[in-house]
């Protein structure tokens, strides 16, 4: 089996402190390889893989602002379909663009969409169904519009992430600073219980963050640390007493969910999106509705066993398990049997699905 592995190129594979998608292609390129299958990873020239690298753009355009993305991801997304006759499939990380070179080509597609930015994009999608196979990270995140190969929750690489079961005084909020993941939302919900705030994340909206965050921020009660990864990624999410994740949207996933729950600490989020298929309200988190319900929350922490955090996490969330299941639907495309699903059926209804 040789599959073109494409890969998004705002940052290198895998990312060095932030990059969800490219993180999701590095743990899925090196699990395919550890099986022996044949991988060559489309990404940006300082990638690190253990199988084969193919590059156009020298780095990514986020941590290289001289790179212009249009020019650079044209350059990439062309790349892997010059050289898509020798692949047996293509796996595309890539949105919706890569949609459009599908018809020029004979090598099958898998599309993972990881979440849909805007409506507006749904034309493309509309116009490749089923002639691509589309693969949705939850069951949530489909669109009625569309037919599924498959739903596959991401999973993690739980050797980074270290089980604590003694916590530290202090509740974390780890993702993008924008209003749509709820900072503020956390600065109240940590003020109104008394208890010290981190927050950790890269500033995707900077007026949001002059207006709303920084303020509060003292270095003391509210403490801002940028974006972290590697060890400090572990530390702030094991020693936390939760994660909170107040979201103003529909997430498609959340991977600092799952990573804080390997880290046996709980999730307090609003039950949108993905949110009720990740979190098991009163199992390894709460599901609240309002700041009022995340506060009430936090005092019942104790409820929660870290132990089973993790549990669930190594259940539900491994890279291995991710990988296990992207391998079925290869192997369904290959073989030539069709793993497409009806659409417009609801979450829970019998169909042909690979899920957590």
């Amino acid at each position: 089996m040789r599959i073109a592995m494409l890969g998004p190129v705002a940052w290198r594979t895998p990312p060095r402190h932030y990059g969800p998608w490219e993180q999701v292609v590095s743990l899925l390129t090196e699990g395919l390889v550890k099986r022996g299958v044949e991988v060559t990873l489309f990404a940006t020239a300082d990638s690190e893989t253990g199988g084969r690298l193919h590059a156009v753009a020298p780095r990514g355009y986020e941590e290289d602002r001289d790179l212009d993305p249009k020019v650079w991801e044209c350059l990439h997304i062309s790349e892997v379909f010059e050289w898509a006759g020798r692949f047996d499939l293509i796996h595309n990380h890539f949105d919706f663009l890569p949609l459009s070179y599908s018809g020029l080509v004979k090598t099958p597609m898998v599309t993972t969409i990881h979440g849909f930015s805007s409506p507006r994009i749904l034309p493309v999608y509309r116009k490749y169904n089923r002639r691509v196979h589309y693969v949705a990270i939850s069951k949530a995140d489909r669109s009625p519009d569309l037919d599924y190969a498959a739903v596959v929750h991401h999973g993690i690489d739980l050797g980074k992430f270290t089980f604590r079961d003694c916590p530290e005084d202090y509740l974390l909020f780890f993702g993008r600073i924008h209003p749509d993941k709820g900072t503020r939302e956390a600065v109240e919900i940590a003020r109104a219980c008394g208890i010290r705030l981190i927050i950790a994340g890269i500033i995707q909206d900077h007026a949001y963050f002059d207006r709303e965050v920084r303020p509060w921020i003292d270095g003391d009660r509210v403490s801002y640390l940028g974006s972290a990864g590697g060890e400090l990624r572990d530390k702030l999410m094991g020693n936390a007493l939760a994660l909170l994740h107040p979201i103003a949207f529909d997430e498609p996933f959340g991977l600092s969910v799952v990573e804080s729950m390997a880290c046996g600490t709980p999730v307090i989020a609003f039950p949108r999106g993905s949110m009720p298929e990740l979190i098991r309200d009163g199992e390894n988190g709460f599901l609240v509705s309002d700041v009022s319900g995340a506060v009430e929350a936090v005092s019942r922490l104790s409820e929660i066993s870290r132990g089973r955090c993790r549990k669930i996490a190594e259940d539900r969330f491994s890279a291995d398990r991710m990988v296990e299941d992207y391998l079925r639907v290869y192997r369904q495309i290959l073989g030539g049997i069709s793993p497409l699903a009806p659409r417009g059926r609801k979450a829970g209804d019998p169909e042909r699905e690979v899920h957590a």
